[in-house]
């Protein structure tokens, strides 16, 4: 009986070796960390090609998106892992018709979620100017920029779920910011349950019922929504004139929720603060993306920060859901359940 063919795809910084060391006597395991992106036709042939061997995969969550028809041009395939306990690049669908085992993984460590963290840290970052200061202190530069004090300013909450309300949180209780909110079904009533499971007082969280209005509020604009068909690209060009020169945008949920041409149109012409994101379309960002080859910060522009999708990437999690998805390609091995089934 021939070997299982297990390919891990997507492992930016190699840690997934060690979590799998133990069944490589069972199992033949190759690594794919550079990422290909299935809508580029040229790339999704490649990607075919690469994966048609393989038994089982594990896919970083959404990092490799596996659509109905890379799906069907994978006739070996009989398990895909997948890290976090949701993947929606992934077609469930598809799969299930197929009899592809689905499963993915439970854990997160304790405390305020880490895409919480990284919105503020990248909050602070642009407001106080900590990368363009960095840069130019190596330069040998001093001052050349002020920061901008967060206190009293109004915090806007674009998406108001468990990662929005965490974030607003800390807004109310660690900078005094008055902090507001909306979505597409967000009511008073929604936004005060959200803020009595923060521990906050009920009207902590301001609901705002017009899109534009809640747009023309805000100081900072925190991005927490779910994308879908609905949602991609809800903050457009008519969007993003209604804020404030002094109003800055950060997106650590999904890049195609604010349209592409738009911001970098927005920014070019400096008619905001700045913007911070960790989001993009398509990931990894293409050597040639305008994100990248812009001098931003200068001659009009506004200033951007870029992170590289580094919301989630922290070492306890990433490192725990490799360890989980280990256990369950065991588990798949040895003809026991899976944890965390997704199908």
């Amino acid at each position: 009986m021939s070997r299982i063919k297990f390919a891990i795809l997507d492992d930016y910084q190699n840690l997934s070796r060690k979590h799998f060391a133990h069944l490589t006597s069972r199992v033949d395991i190759s690594y794919f960390p550079d990422t290909l992106n299935p809508r580029d036709p040229a790339q999704q042939q490649q990607l075919i090609a690469r994966l048609r061997p393989f038994d089982a995969i594990l896919a970083m969550r959404e990092r490799t998106p596996m659509a109905r028809d890379t799906i069907a041009a994978l006739p070996n395939l009989k398990l895909l892992l997948t890290t976090g306990n949701r993947n929606l690049s992934l077609d469930l669908p598809a799969l299930t018709e197929r009899g592809i085992h689905v499963a993915g993984t439970v854990g997160r460590p304790p405390g305020v979620n880490s895409t919480v963290q990284h919105a503020w840290s990248l909050i602070l970052a642009l407001a106080r100017h900590v990368a363009r200061d960095d840069a130019a202190v190596k330069a040998g530069k001093w001052q050349g920029s002020l920061g901008v004090n967060l206190s009293g300013k109004t915090l806007a909450l674009l998406g108001l779920g468990k990662l929005g309300a965490q974030v607003g949180r800390i807004a109310v209780l660690a900078f005094g910011m008055k902090v507001i909110a909306w979505s597409a079904n967000l009511t008073q009533d929604k936004a005060d349950e959200q803020a009595t499971a923060q521990g906050l007082p009920a009207g902590s969280f301001e609901a705002v019922p017009q899109k534009v209005d809640f747009l023309r509020r805000a100081d900072v604009l925190s991005v927490h929504y779910v994308l879908s068909e609905r949602s991609r690209g809800i903050i457009g060009a008519e969007e993003l004139a209604a804020l404030r020169p002094e109003a800055m945008i950060v997106n650590t949920s999904r890049g195609p929720l604010i349209d592409e041409r738009a911001l970098l149109e927005t920014l070019n012409a400096g008619r905001i603060r700045g913007a911070a994101l960790d989001v993009f379309d398509p990931e990894p960002l293409p050597v040639d993306s305008p994100w990248r080859t812009t001098a931003w910060g200068v001659d009009g522009r506004s200033e951007v920060l870029l992170t590289p999708h580094m919301g989630y990437g922290e070492e306890e999690l990433i490192n725990g859901w490799y360890k989980e998805a280990a256990a369950n390609l065991e588990r798949w091995l040895d003809g026991k359940e899976l944890q965390v089934r997704l199908n």
